[in-house]
Order: C-alpha cells, then sequence, then structure tokens
C-alpha cells in the first residue's frame, strides 16, 4: 500500500468502524472491546462470529466471513492476518470502482459506493449512512480521520 491518500482512507475507515486488526464483534458495541470475548488470536483464518453471534465482522475494517470467503477466494488468500486484511480492503475499494476517487483526493466522490460495504462511513457530506441504525461517523469527523492519517483532499 503505497499511496498515501489510499493509506489514509483505510485509516479512516477503521477509525470509523471501530476495529482493530484482532476484534471481532457480536451483538453490538462493547466498552472494552480490546480483550477477551471481543478478540482474537489465531490469524490462519476469520475468526467467525464474534460474541453472542449476530455478526461475523472482524478485524480493522470488520470484514465479514462472506467478504472474507469472497475475497480471499478470488485474491488466493487463505489467512487473516493485518496483512491479508489491509488487501482485502484495498480490494474492496477497487472493486467499486473508488480506488482511483481516493488516490485523486476525492472523498466525497468516494463516500457513496464505499458506504455500501461499510456501515459506519457517511454516504458524503450532510448524508447519513447506508445502514441506519447502524451508528456512523458524520462526514466532517470521516474526514478529519483521513487527513489525520496524511490524506489530502483535491
Amino acid at each position: 500500500m503505497k499511496d498515501p491518500n489510499v493509506k489514509a482512507y483505510l485509516a479512516a475507515i477503521a477509525k470509523a468502524e471501530g476495529g482493530d486488526y484482532h476484534a471481532k464483534y457480536g451483538y453490538g458495541w462493547a466498552k472494552g472491546f480490546q480483550t477477551g470475548k471481543w478478540t482474537f488470536t489465531d490469524e490462519s483464518t476469520h475468526p467467525g462470529a464474534g460474541f453472542g453471534g449476530s455478526t461475523t465482522a472482524s478485524g480493522l475494517y470488520q470484514i465479514t466471513i462472506a467478504t472474507w470467503r469472497e475475497y480471499g477466494g478470488k485474491m488466493g488468500l487463505t489467512d487473516f492476518t493485518p496483512h491479508t486484511q489491509d488487501l482485502m480492503a484495498v480490494d474492496i475499494l477497487r472493486t467499486l470502482g473508488v480506488i482511483d476517487k481516493i488516490k485523486a483526493g476525492d472523498i466525497p466522490g468516494a463516500m457513496p459506493k464505499a458506504a455500501t460495504r461499510w456501515a459506519a462511513l457517511p454516504e458524503g457530506p450532510g448524508k447519513k449512512n447506508h445502514y441506519p441504525p447502524q451508528p456512523y461517523a458524520e462526514y466532517p469527523d470521516f474526514l478529519s480521520y483521513y487527513k489525520s492519517a496524511g490524506g489530502t483532499v483535491k
């Protein structure tokens, strides 16, 4: 991941999603998820359902097991290491057709499609997320996360 805007966009997704490379969620957000039932240590495969079993969203970008199977199979990836999670997130952005917009700093142009894959993302300036009532980052907050990670806006 060489492009600074792509790297910053991924950091902003991670911040909005509240993820960590070893986080897994169950029936919702929990304070102190960094330990125990909210984490995994085995990176050999996707960790599956989180505590409570209501979602398989895991890792820094909250990748579901269905997405891991789809992209892992397509990309020949077999584990769920931080590097694999990064590769998948970049390929998701590429598949959505927004990677060039991100590289160019067109963040408002990238948001509507990215928000269809990441529930915590707004669809753009002044817009909500694609999946109400899921909590999400307001656009100014997302943009702040992006810029603080070194991203530039055109």
